[in-house]
């Protein structure tokens, strides 16, 4: 890559993966992938039975990065570092996805409710010959929540999009009594792993 070349691929639509990127001067464009469950999938998103949250979201980050990158030669578009991701709540063991609907959102916060979970976010880079990835773990304790307040967070649209049924970068914050490990990461992005893959791509933030 040249090094004045320091624009990206982000593969995914996830708008707090485009403002960590930002936050930091990253460029990028963005290459979709497909999911609509009705026009299909390009990446499934599905946990295999009895799969470990850690191999879980390697795999799903993986996948995406590798569909991207695969995209990339099949449209014969200029060739850049491709960065994919994948964030996972886990509780016990059990992958908690994005909730369907309010009754799976509720269930999900009532679960999490006064307890600490893990937040995994795995990030992955394409770039020529070289595959890099790092999966990031938090420890994320929530207050004891009211059943109002589930209710009232589960009345906005902040819980349908995200895995967990929640966003740090919200409204949820006020449930947050402790984290442990990296802010960003629970968002979507770990910033500073995900710097620390890019400069290995020849990409330097400062």
């Amino acid at each position: 890559m040249k090094a004045l070349d320091k624009k990206i691929y982000l593969a995914s639509k996830s708008p707090r993966r485009r403002e960590l990127l930002r936050q930091v001067g990253i460029d990028f464009d963005i290459l979709s992938l497909r999911t609509d469950p009705v026009r299909g999938v390009d990446v499934s998103e599905d946990a295999y039975p009895n799969e470990p949250a850690q191999d879980y979201v390697a795999r799903v980050a993986r996948e995406k990065g590798a569909f991207a990158w695969n995209v990339l030669h099949l449209r014969r578009m200029p060739l850049r570092p491709v960065l994919s991701a994948d964030t996972t709540v886990t509780l016990d063991g059990e992958i908690l996805g994005k909730p369907n609907d309010p009754r799976e959102a509720y269930a999900m916060l009532e679960r999490l409710s006064g307890r600490t979970h893990q937040v995994l976010t795995s990030v992955a880079l394409h770039y020529t010959d070289v595959f890099e990835q790092v999966t990031q773990v938090s420890d994320v304790r929530f207050a004891k929540l009211t059943p109002a307040a589930i209710r009232a967070y589960c009345a906005t649209p902040e819980p349908y999009d995200k895995a967990g049924a929640y966003g740090i970068q919200g409204l949820a914050a006020l449930f947050i009594e402790h984290i442990e490990g990296s802010h960003s990461g629970i968002m979507g992005l770990p910033v500073f792993e995900t710097a620390q893959l890019l400069q290995k791509a020849g990409i330097s933030i400062l």
